[in-house]
């Protein structure tokens, strides 16, 4: 791999983060009755991020006394935020505290700046100091903030779950301890964008057929973004959910990125079934925080596979 990481590279991240630092958290939370249950309450979480900008997340506590695991769904590259991943058991939340956050541009964070879906991706991308993907690292970090000051989290098991995000979670908040992880759109994105045709990678594609002169200059800003360079900052244990054999990034093309990885990695070659491969993802998560005795909490229809 030839390594043109960016010369400032320790830099521009340094800055992001002390900049973030520099805005206080200013957490609002209030309860939200209608979607809390007998075994866990949910909350509307209100934080301030860089510009300064506000955004949104769910937060669902466990009753009892805690503390408790934590499941952090980072953000997506998609519009509307859920509490929990479509699909999830609801009984996730009566054993982990879970918080998933609207980075700016989502709904319920998309004030004053609203994102097109597909498109966020290259929002901006045409300068350093306008590409959105700053902004929405920095809500990434923010979340991981938030979590911090709240009384009942154990802090020794921090899950980051999702999309390249996550990674990039673990590799610039000491807060994570774990992550699962489906690298997308962030892992040498021009070169993977070339070979296909499929969203959200085809955001580049696009771009690139409109404003071909930026080439260049946009594979520089990107560079500041791709996981092969965060890769030895990441200490937390990691969960790389990878795509099947022969797919876009298929264990093949991100072994040298998890060689390259800091903390104890465990790569998934996808086997084309979510109950097969979230099935996989539940049981690491529970073996890692739990142990070997506990049972995954997943949804009924996957009890009678």
């Amino acid at each position: 791999m030839i390594d043109n990481r960016p010369i400032d590279f320790g830099q521009f991240w340094y800055s992001l983060g002390k900049e973030l630092s520099e805005i206080p958290v200013a957490a609002e939370t209030e309860i939200l009755q209608m979607r809390s249950t007998d075994f866990a309450d949910l909350y509307g979480v209100h934080m301030s991020s860089i510009g300064p900008y506000k955004i949104y997340g769910y937060l669902s506590v466990p009753k009892g006394d805690g503390p408790f695991p934590v499941i952090y769904y980072v953000p997506k590259n998609a519009s509307v935020l859920e509490i929990i991943p479509q699909g999830t058991s609801n009984q996730i939340r009566s054993r982990y505290i879970t918080f998933s956050v609207a980075c700016r541009g989502m709904r319920t964070s998309d004030s004053p700046y609203s994102a097109m879906y597909p498109g966020q991706l290259t929002d901006g991308i045409e300068s350093m100091s306008t590409y959105v993907y700053r902004g929405i690292v920095a809500d990434t970090l923010r979340g991981l903030d938030f979590l911090l000051t709240f009384p009942h989290i154990n802090k020794s098991s921090i899950v980051a779950w999702g999309n390249d995000n996550a990674l990039l979670a673990g590799a610039l908040h000491g807060a994570v301890t774990h992550i699962v992880s489906t690298p997308s759109f962030l892992y040498d994105s021009i070169q993977q964008a070339s070979q296909t045709s499929s969203y959200p990678l085809e955001e580049f594609n696009d771009y690139f057929r409109l404003n071909p002169e930026k080439r260049d200059e946009v594979s520089k800003i990107l560079a500041y973004y791709d996981l092969k360079f965060h890769a030895s900052a990441i200490t937390a244990e990691t969960l790389i959910m990878a795509d099947h054999e022969g797919g876009l990034h298929d264990s093949k093309t991100l072994s040298e990125f998890k060689e390259n990885m800091s903390g104890q990695v465990t790569l998934h070659t996808s086997e084309r079934s979510s109950y097969r491969d979230g099935m996989f993802a539940e049981e690491w998560v529970t073996e890692k925080l739990f142990g070997h005795d506990v049972a995954p909490i997943v949804p009924n229809h996957w009890k009678s596979e």
